[in-house]
């Protein structure tokens, strides 16, 4: 089993960093650089927090084999007096029997290589390479070249501001002799600038982490407050949809205006085209009717835009359409979440016991619909067992956080150990239960992740950042959270370690150091960080988590004019109103569509044989009529030919002769009276001004 449980959690986090990706970013539509970079970005931190459990385990048989040390057996002399058997039993060796070799032991040499491949690349990602590319994704030139000249010049502050740094630093270093800094203490000053940066952030994100997720689950229980949220986040969404729409129509009255002056045969058509196919569909079709491709453009008479121009015109049309279509796609999943909740709400009454939906789903329901989710256990689940379910979560995940808290504020305790965490390894430890200490921390340092990451999830600073699911993140955000989980989690692996004291930096104990520890070098280099800020500055959790619990951001941020869900705001009960008259507006609008489908199937039903009889009927006698018409006598045919010879001569006298302009509203007369095509209007003649024989043939 050497080496067999790394490569198949590296296969595992793999698929599961893909699943993440494919949930909010987009395969078929965005750059495949983008996609690529922010993969590795959370594949690579995932990595970090999947295989730290097999480094501590490994690291904990390492320890006792370096307490039980094997001797080898000393050679006995047999004596007179002893037995035969006394004489055969071999001596039995201690470190053998405590110090057995673990199921997901990797051997030694492995995990260093790998943890300096996986830290060093996430940092080179999330520090040069990421801002790079969020640059070159949001640019809005034409080439590949524009693209990299913007992000260059956007990035050249903040690139410049790194060299500035680092410059200080050497040039601080060369002006006292007393420091003899090497290569590795250099590395280890970088890598605790890096960590103290990811540790502040770090420690806002889990303080809000540890009560907004237990708290979601037990409103997530009360359907009641759950469908009034659900309304006031239909209005705020309806607006900005509103203000995407406005701005989408502005952006394309711009376009309109550039593609109607820039013509076919100017040198920046090109640009204008590759904006135009970055345009919605029905956009790219109303602007195609309106150009006329035919004019030249003259530049003495017309003044045309630049290339600057065009390129900030790109980036707009970019940001709108993508805009646009991530509050459309919103608005129906919110949509389709209000009906469920009302769905919930009038099923929890039923005395029938089987859930009924107002609107059939769109999809007819599978095998696991019909046999398994039937309508009766859906009801029991949704009206009954799920709001236990999620309350039963919360009270679980509230004494996870309480749990953290404690040791967050306990964890440089040594003697006594009072830290939870490092209580529950230690104990294990002592049996040397490598299956329990492997779930332990794999738990622990699961839970931590997810009050970080959710939150990362949760955020959003206006349209600037914002995580978005089905498919609808744009290329900055997906790569903004790249940066910002390869700052987070190699700080929050380090406090994890500090937590089970598994970091001798932190818990200054003589123990083997985990080989995640050992890439980070000695903390002693700058030991006023080390003994002072990695120990003390977690206890701001317990503000932050207090804060959290009374929503003095959510109140802060609503005294600023951003609109936030509070129940006692009379701001928040006048949107609720809102989204609820606006789900009922969309609600109508659905059953009249259903209505209406009905009743065609229903006519289709009733009215659908009769009908294709009748098609039937009138075929066949416009099929018997047509062959009673189709053998005319002779002398028809003679005249069908004579008439149509006479035609084409006339035809070709006329063409040699001067013609007349023709008088609409004077009536010609009758040139030919032996063709009776004659009596049909000509070319340039109205049929209603023909003759009076019109009726002649029926």
């Amino acid at each position: 089993m050497s080496g067999a449980a790394l490569a198949v959690e590296i296969v595992v986090v793999f698929f599961l960093a893909l699943f993440l990706l494919h949930r909010y970013g987009d395969f078929r539509k965005q750059q495949r650089m983008v996609l690529f970079g922010t993969l590795l970005a959370w594949y690579l931190c995932f990595l970090i927090v999947f295989i730290l459990p097999l480094d501590v385990t490994t690291t904990i048989y390492n320890q006792c084999l370096i307490d039980h040390p094997r001797t080898p057996p000393k050679p006995t002399v047999p004596a007179a007096n002893h037995s035969h058997a006394n004489a055969s039993t071999p001596p039995s060796d201690g470190s053998a029997a405590l110090c057995y070799e673990p199921w997901s032991y990797i051997p030694d040499g492995i995990m260093p290589v790998f943890w300096r491949v996986v830290y060093w690349t996430s940092q080179c990602l999330t520090w040069l390479l990421l801002p790079f590319m969020q640059s070159y994704a949001r640019s809005g030139g034409f080439s590949i070249t524009g693209k990299i000249k913007t992000a260059l010049i956007e990035n050249a502050i903040y690139y410049g501001t790194y060299l500035l740094l680092f410059s200080s630093l050497l040039i601080y270093v060369a002006v006292h002799p007393e420091w003899h800094l090497t290569w590795s203490q250099l590395q280890t000053i970088g890598i605790t600038a890096a960590n103290t940066w990811g540790l502040f952030l770090l420690v806002l994100l889990l303080g809000y982490g540890l009560v907004e997720i237990p708290r979601s689950y037990w409103t997530a229980a009360r359907h009641g407050h759950l469908l009034v949220k659900t309304y006031f986040k239909a209005s705020k969404l309806m607006t900005e949809k509103a203000d995407a729409e406005e701005n989408l129509e502005d952006v394309m009255e711009e376009v309109r205006k550039v593609s109607e002056s820039i013509k076919y045969n100017h040198p920046l058509r090109k640009c204008v085209d590759t904006i135009l196919r970055k345009c919605p569909v029905e956009y790219q079709e109303k602007m195609g009717r309106n150009m006329d491709d035919y004019e030249d453009f003259d530049d003495k008479q017309n003044t045309y835009p630049s290339e600057r121009s065009l390129v900030k015109l790109h980036k707009q049309v970019i940001y709108a359409v993508q805009r646009h279509n991530r509050t459309q796609v919103q608005w129906q999943i919110l949509l389709q979440e209000a009906l469920h909740l009302e769905d919930v709400a009038k099923n929890e009454n039923s005395s029938c016991h089987q859930f009924v939906h107002s609107f059939p789903p769109p999809d007819p329901p599978g095998w696991f619909g019909r046999y398994v989710y039937t309508p009766t256990i859906e009801w029991y689940w949704e009206c009954l067992l799920k709001r236990w379910f999620h309350r039963l979560l919360s009270v679980v995940l509230t004494l996870f956080s309480v749990a953290v808290v404690w040791s967050e504020c306990t964890f440089f305790s040594t003697a006594p150990v009072l830290s939870l965490f490092a209580v529950f390894i230690q104990l294990a430890e002592r049996d040397y239960n490598y299956l329990y200490i492997q779930m332990a921390c794999f738990v622990t340092i699961f839970f931590l992740c997810t009050c970080v990451y959710s939150t990362v999830f949760r955020i959003r600073v206006f349209n600037y950042y914002y995580l978005a699911p089905h498919h609808q993140t744009d290329a900055y955000s997906l790569q903004f959270s790249g940066m910002l989980f390869c700052r987070l989690t190699p700080p929050l692996c380090l406090n994890f370690l500090g937590l089970i004291h598994m970091d001798s930096a932190i818990s200054h104990q003589q123990k083997a150091p985990t080989a995640y520890t050992s890439i980070m070098g000695s903390m002693r280099v700058l030991s006023f960080i080390a003994n002072g800020f990695y120990i003390y500055y977690p206890m701001l959790i317990v503000l932050l988590c207090v804060a959290t619990y009374f929503s003095l951001g959510t109140r802060c941020l609503n005294l600023l004019g951003f609109q936030q869900f509070m129940g006692d705001s009379e701001m928040t009960s006048d949107l609720i109103d809102e989204g609820k008259e606006l789900i009922r507006r969309e609600k109508r609008k659905r059953q009249r569509a259903e209505d209406g489908e009905n009743r065609r199937r229903e006519w289709k039903e009733r009215y659908g044989n009769q009908r294709d009889e009748f098609r039937n009927r009138i075929s066949h006698e416009m099929k018997e009529t047509n062959y009673s018409d189709a053998v005319p006598p002779a002398s028809a045919r003679q005249a069908k030919f004579s008439r149509g010879g006479a035609r084409a001569e006339r035809d070709r006298v006329e063409l040699l002769q001067d013609a007349e302009a023709l008088d609409f509203n004077a009536d010609i007369p009758n040139e030919d009276p032996l063709d009776p095509e004659a009596n049909r209007h000509t070319g340039g003649r109205y049929l209603s001004m023909s003759s009076s024989r019109i009726f002649d043939d029926v």
